[in-house]
């Protein structure tokens, strides 16, 4: 039994107080990843800081035409919501992509940032592990490592980010808004995970002080020619092997802006501009996506399980686009199918 204590945080400012008097501490909202980790003795926190009443639940539009995403909006009605279907359909497909109903019914915006890798030797309290005790080795790198990462990697770690929502926050160009002792302060999503390097125990750039208060979109949601789609091994309720955010703004029959980020291939969702970059002013056809797909997985290295990804990765890459380009996401096409 996890011995710990228990409050309840009034508003952000009290939530920021608490977390910098004792940085032992969590906070806990939906608690579908927290939870997980105290029941495997791989979290150990001194107090839980309930912050699930705090007034970061709403969903509005931005001046400058964008939205903010509260950060204890549950995934569900964010997947569902009206300008998120509209507006940013890539971050809705996603998001349902993700666990299960019931899980998505409780876990917040902010606290999918947050989850931690589901890596099988973090999770076993007696194996090897650097994210959980620093300098003990990484037992992925010579062990079971199929769904590990390819790209990012460092002889610290080879555990992969887990969310299908970062994924296309980060294709959507997303911004996080956090706050803590100092004041306010947003982020680039593309900033707020961190590589593993020689820290692996760091998964962001959140201070310890400080709590994740929105997510905040730009006005370009790409809702015309968009796809997510998300490789696994059984149809539901399973972590990728790869995902792929693609979203493209067409101009006749050349590509005006790309968008494109990797999931489950790293220790944060992968995005590449120079990729995109090389997809602006191309036609868009399986030449030019398989270029791109190139460009982004050339430094990609697998190890004896995994080593499969780099072309399964290749092809989703050049499928997604290919489904982006017809706008036939990937939804509509499972549907078609059938």
């Amino acid at each position: 039994m996890i011995n710990f204590q228990y409050a309840r945080a009034n508003d952000v400012a009290d939530a920021v107080r608490m977390i910098a008097a004792e940085p032992s501490a969590k906070f806990i909202a939906g608690g579908t990843n927290l939870i997980d980790l105290m029941k495997e003795d791989v979290e150990r926190p001194s107090r839980l800081i309930d912050i699930s009443r705090l007034p970061l639940n709403t969903i509005e539009q931005t001046a400058d035409g964008g939205l903010r995403i509260g950060a204890l909006v549950p995934n569900s009605d964010l997947a569902h919501h009206p300008l998120v279907e509209q507006r940013y359909p890539l971050l809705s497909s996603a998001i349902l992509a993700g666990a299960s109903a019931q899980l998505r019914n409780m876990a917040s915006t902010g606290g999918n940032l947050l989850q931690r890798t589901r890596c099988a030797y973090f999770y076993d309290t007696v194996t090897p592990c650097n994210k959980r005790e620093p300098g003990s080795g990484c037992s992925a790198i010579d062990g079971v490592n199929r769904i590990h990462a390819i790209l990012g990697t460092s002889e610290a770690c080879i555990a992969t980010h887990p969310s299908d929502m970062c994924v296309a926050l980060a294709a959507l160009d997303a911004r996080v808004r956090v706050t803590g002792p100092a004041g306010e302060r947003v982020m680039a999503f593309n900033d707020f995970h961190r590589l593993p390097g020689n820290t692996p125990q760091t998964d962001t750039n959140l201070l310890p002080d400080e709590i994740v208060i929105a997510v905040e979109l730009p006005a370009q949601g790409f809702a015309e020619n968009y796809s997510y789609l998300k490789i696994r091994d059984r149809l539901s309720y399973a972590f990728a092997l790869v995902s792929i955010a693609a979203a493209l703004e067409l101009e006749g029959d050349t590509i005006k802006q790309a968008r494109l980020a990797l999931g489950g291939v790293a220790h944060k969702p992968w995005r590449d501009t120079a990729a995109e970059a090389a997809l602006r002013g191309q036609a868009p056809n399986a030449v030019n996506f398989g270029r791109a797909a190139d460009l982004l997985l050339r430094d990609a290295r697998g190890y004896e399980h995994n080593a499969f990804k780099i072309d399964l990765a290749r092809r989703g890459i050049v499928r997604t686009l290919t489904q982006a380009a017809q706008a036939t996401p990937q939804s509509q096409s499972v549907k078609k199918i059938r």
